[in-house]
């Protein structure tokens, strides 16, 4: 059949009746790329074009196709100047052409996926026009049939499934539970090994910090699955060759390692000698410090570490030596508890302490070093927040306080982002409004929150990135994630 007698009916057939606006899909994580790529060297057992009668019809088809989607890609690189009525026209003529060549030959010359690809590109800008979730499921299952029809053509079962579960992650998030997302993940990293897929690495940790976090899933698999993703990681690094390649596994590498300081907060997920390698340096950094000596010993002993472990013994020595405090008779020393890495019965005992107390000053030091035990060794932002603020209810002028928001704030870039980017950049400038209000109540607390500001400032949101979302510098804004709190828009200098 002639492509011109053919696209009147395919049109019909396959073009929804509305006009659909384009819909930008936000992700936090580098996107898989796949440009047209042999991924065949002999030919695919698959209908092909290749001596079928009408070879020239499906090629013209094909290229046709091909030219309508490179123009939709220009148009849309014009953002807010976009013409929304060309978009709109060209997806349906991109829908035709592309209809027939798939129809006639799915794996088109036999050595490359792009009518899969492409029709999933398709599929997934009418998924995103469609309000009626009936409606939007049947595209949705279109496109995971288009995904599977590809591995039965071309394999590659590990990125296929790498991306089904990113597109159920972040384009289809309410189509699919946390759990199954969490196994075509897996599924993916296990097909791949230590060549496991970039763009599934940051989805999947963040989902199985979450389900560990749940206690949804065993501690041993996920330790196996934490060390997958690190091997890829650093497999990915270490192999690519141009920036192109390497500018992606950077991406991840801003993500997946601060991410799992997480499970930090979950005893017993890390073992002793994790512990020891990551933070036994920091008695030789500061060895006087006793906020520090006393968070490393609990952090060994939260870890596992045995009393007899040389470290411990040495750093149990450095504690009685320089940080002990006998406490009054009949009472008890919260500083010992903190530092057995009793890290829960520290904060009861620092909260007790807290309550009794009817000095301010001291009351908000108890609430300080509890929102300090969250932030540092077990992870819970929020919390930390919380007891944050009561240590300023208590003393307003509590400068540490806001300074530890503002690090609570600007940790957060793999939290709410990828760590790069956008979301991940926002971060900074509530981060930068309680480190001038620290030095604006507290002077003692000046210095460092000029460094901090200093330090931090630089990863701000640049001119193009505030423009491209229709904001300014000065306008108000109320960054998003668990933080929710509103700040100044401001750019990068």
């Amino acid at each position: 059949m002639k492509i011109q007698y053919f696209l009147p009916i395919c049109l019909l057939l396959l073009v929804v009746a509305c006009t659909p606006k384009v819909k930008e899909v936000v992700t936090k994580t580098p996107v898989p790329v796949e440009e047209s790529t042999v991924v065949e060297e002999t030919v695919s057992a698959c209908k092909n074009w290749n001596g079928k009668p009408n070879q020239d019809d499906i090629m013209a088809a094909h290229v046709l196709y091909k030219d309508g989607m490179k123009e939709i890609r220009t148009e849309l690189r014009k953002g807010a100047s976009a013409d929304q009525k060309k978009i709109d026209s060209l997806y349906q003529v991109v829908m035709g052409y592309w209809s027939y060549a798939y129809e006639e030959a799915p794996a088109a010359d036999g050595k490359r996926a792009d009518h899969f690809q492409d029709g999933i590109k398709i599929y997934e800008y009418l998924a995103s026009q469609e309000k009626a979730t009936s409606a939007k499921r049947k595209y949705i299952d279109t496109i995971m049939t288009l995904y599977d029809a590809r591995v039965e053509c071309y394999g590659e079962e590990g990125y296929v499934m790498g991306s089904k579960a990113f597109d159920y992650y972040y384009k289809y998030s309410d189509m699919a539970t946390e759990m199954e997302k969490y196994e075509m993940f897996k599924k993916s990293i296990d097909m791949d090994g230590d060549k496991a897929q970039y763009f599934i690495l940051n989805p999947f940790t963040a989902l199985l910090i979450n389900l560990v976090i749940e206690e949804k899933i065993p501690t041993a698999e996920a330790r196996s699955y934490v060390e997958k993703i690190r091997t890829a990681l650093s497999n990915g690094l270490s192999n690519c060759k141009t920036t192109k390649e390497c500018e992606p596994w950077k991406v991840v590498e801003s993500y997946v390692p601060e991410s799992l300081e997480r499970l930090e907060g979950v005893k017993g997920f890390y073992d002793c000698e994790y512990y020891k390698t990551k933070y036994y340096t920091l008695l030789d950094e500061s060895p006087d410090d006793c906020e520090v000596i006393t968070s490393v010993l609990g952090r060994l002993k939260w870890g596992g570490c045995a009393d007899n472990d040389p470290k411990v013994v040495a750093a149990t020595q450095s504690w009685k030596n320089k940080c002990y405090v006998a406490p009054p008779p009949g009472k008890v020393s919260c500083a010992s508890v903190l530092k057995d890495g009793d890290f829960r019965e520290a904060i009861t005992c620092y909260e007790g302490k807290a309550e009794l107390s009817t000095d301010m000053d001291k009351k908000a030091q108890y609430y300080l070093v509890i929102a300090k035990i969250y932030y540092g060794e077990l992870k819970r932002f929020g919390d930390s927040r919380k007891y944050a603020r009561k240590a300023l209810q208590a003393n307003p002028n509590m400068g540490a306080a806001y300074i530890l928001i503002g690090k609570l704030y600007a940790s957060s870039g793999p939290l709410c982002g990828s760590g790069r980017g956008w979301d991940s950049q926002v971060v900074t400038w509530p981060a930068i409004d309680k480190w001038k209000k620290a030095k604006s109540v507290d002077s003692s607390v000046a210095t460092e929150a000029n460094r901090l500001i200093n330090t931090y400032s630089k990863f701000m949101p640049g001119v193009e990135d505030i423009f491209q979302r229709g904001i300014k510098v000065g306008d108000s804004f109320t960054v998003p994630c668990w933080i929710q709190e509103k700040t100044k828009v401001r750019v990068t200098k």
